[in-house]
C-alpha cells in the first residue's frame, strides 16, 4: 500500500531533503568528442584571432588615404606589386602610390591598411585605376577583432554546440576540460516485458520504457546503461540493483511499483540501505505509483510501467536531478499558450496532466490542444502528444476555450 501521497511540490522537496547534488569531477575530452558536455572551466584565450590583418574581399590592398579623391568621374591611379594569396606571409612592404592584388582572407602587407573591391577598380597590366574610396579597415577584419588575447570567450558550465567548438578551434585547441559525464541506470522490470527484436509470444510486450527513458537520460547530457529486463523475483531484482548502484551515479526502474502481487520494487530498494524510500505515491495522474528511495546517497527512481506516466514524471522528477549532477542548470520545460479544444477534466485530488496534440485553428489563428486520451493507447501517446496541460488539485476542469499553457516534450 502507498503511504500519505504527496504533491509534486512535496515530493521534490523530499528530493532536495535528502540529495545535494555535486558535479562527479572533470576530464579532458578531445574537441572532436565535445558535443553536448559542460565545460569545467573558463576558456581564456591566450592569442589574438585573427592574428593579423586580413581582406574579407578579393580586390588591392592600398592605402586608404590615397583613395581619398577616387569616384566614377576621377580616378586614382596606383601600381601594382604583386599579389598576396590566403595562407602565405607578405614579404613586401608597400610605397607610396603603389597597390597589391590580395584575395579573401589573405594577410595585408606592411604600408596598407584597406583593400578595394574588385569590382570598384580597373586594372590594366600593372597599372590600377582606383573608382572608389575607402576608408581606414575598410573591407579588412582586423587583428583581435574576433577575439583578443586574454579574452574569456567561454564559461564554466557552458554546454558546447557546434558554434563553441568552432570557437575552440579557432583557438588551436584539441581538448578542453569538461565535466565528466553522470552515469544512469536503466532497468525493465515485468515477466510481461520481452526486448524488442525477439518473437513476440502471446501476453507479452516489448520494452518501451527502457528506449525512452534512456534517450530522455541522454539529452539531459548523462549515459544510459541499461541493466535489462528484470523479471519479477525478489532475489533477481535485489542482486540487479546493487550491480547497478555500484556502477552508476543514479537509478531508474520503470515496472513493478503498484499494489500488485509481484510488486516488489519499493520494498526491495528500501532493503539496500539508508534512508530507503522516502516517497512512496505522489498525488499525479498518470504517474500516482512513483517511488523515490536513497541507497547511500545515490537516488534510485521507480517509476510505473505506464510507458506515458514513466516518461511524464521522468521530466517532472528525474530531469532536474539529472540536470544539476550534469552542471547544467535546471530549466523547466518549454511552453506554449494554446486553448482547450474540449472540456478537459482533472482526477479528483490529484494534480492531473492531460496529454495534447497541438493543432492550428486557420480560422482563429490560434493553436488548439486536442487530448490524446487513453483511447489512443499508452503507446501512441508518446508519438501524438506535442506535450502536456497541467490542471491542479483544487481544479474540477478547464473549459473549452479556455486558454491553457502546453508544456512541451520537443519542439513543434
Amino acid at each position: 500500500m502507498f503511504r500519505k501521497l504527496l504533491t509534486i511540490e512535496e515530493a521534490k522537496n523530499v528530493i532536495d531533503e535528502n540529495f545535494k547534488p555535486t558535479q562527479l569531477g572533470d576530464e579532458d575530452v578531445a574537441l572532436l568528442e565535445a558535443y553536448n558536455r559542460v565545460l569545467k572551466e573558463n576558456v581564456v584565450s591566450t592569442m589574438d584571432v585573427p592574428s593579423f590583418d586580413r581582406s574579407t574581399v578579393d580586390g588591392y590592398a592600398v592605402k586608404a588615404e590615397e583613395t581619398f579623391y577616387a569616384d566614377e568621374n576621377q580616378s586614382v591611379a596606383l601600381n601594382i606589386s604583386g599579389m598576396i594569396f590566403a595562407g602565405e606571409q607578405p614579404k613586401m612592404v608597400l610605397d607610396k602610390g603603389e597597390a597589391v592584388e590580395i584575395v579573401t582572407g589573405a594577410p595585408l602587407p606592411e604600408g596598407t591598411d584597406a583593400v578595394v573591391m574588385l569590382e570598384d577598380a580597373e586594372r590594366v597590366d600593372n597599372q590600377l585605376q582606383v573608382y572608389t574610396a575607402v576608408t581606414p579597415y575598410m573591407n579588412v577584419m582586423k587583428k583581435g577583432s574576433d577575439i583578443k588575447s586574454g579574452e574569456t570567450i567561454l564559461h564554466a558550465g557552458k554546454v558546447l554546440g557546434a558554434s563553441e567548438i568552432g570557437a575552440l578551434a579557432a583557438l588551436g585547441l584539441t581538448k578542453i576540460r569538461c565535466i565528466k559525464p553522470l552515469i544512469v541506470a536503466v532497468l525493465s522490470i515485468g515477466n510481461e516485458i520481452i526486448e524488442p527484436g525477439k518473437l513476440l509470444t502471446a501476453g507479452k510486450i516489448f520494452d518501451i520504457n527502457a528506449y525512452s527513458l534512456s534517450t530522455a537520460v541522454i539529452e539531459c547530457g548523462a549515459k544510459p546503461i541499461f541493466f535489462g529486463i528484470v523479471p519479477d523475483d525478489k532475489e533477481t531484482l535485489r542482486k540487479t540493483l546493487i550491480v547497478a548502484l555500484s556502477s552508476a551515479d543514479i537509478v531508474i526502474t520503470s515496472g513493478g511499483v503498484s499494489v500488485g502481487p509481484y510488486d516488489y520494487t519499493p520494498q526491495i530498494v528500501d532493503s539496500l540501505g539508508k534512508p530507503g524510500v522516502v516517497i512512496s505515491g505522489v498525488a499525479v495522474k498518470p504517474g500516482k505509483p512513483t517511488t523515490v528511495a536513497f541507497v547511500q546517497d545515490k537516488p534510485v527512481f521507480s517509476l510505473p510501467g505506464n510507458p506515458t506516466a514513466a516518461l511524464l514524471v521522468f521530466y517532472l522528477l528525474v530531469r532536474p536531478v539529472i540536470l544539476r549532477l550534469c552542471g547544467r542548470t535546471p530549466h523547466d520545460m518549454q511552453s506554449i499558450r494554446a486553448f482547450a479544444g474540449v472540456k478537459l477534466f482533472s482526477a479528483k485530488g490529484r494534480r492531473t496532466f492531460v496529454m495534447v496534440r497541438l493543432v492550428l485553428d486557420v480560422e482563429k489563428s490560434r493553436l488548439v490542444a486536442e487530448p490524446v486520451g487513453e483511447a489512443s493507447g499508452a503507446i501512441t501517446i508518446l508519438t501524438i502528444a506535442d506535450g502536456f496541460v497541467e490542471i491542479p488539485e483544487n481544479q474540477q476542469h478547464i473549459n473549452k476555450d479556455e486558454e491553457v499553457s502546453v508544456r512541451l516534450f520537443r519542439q513543434v
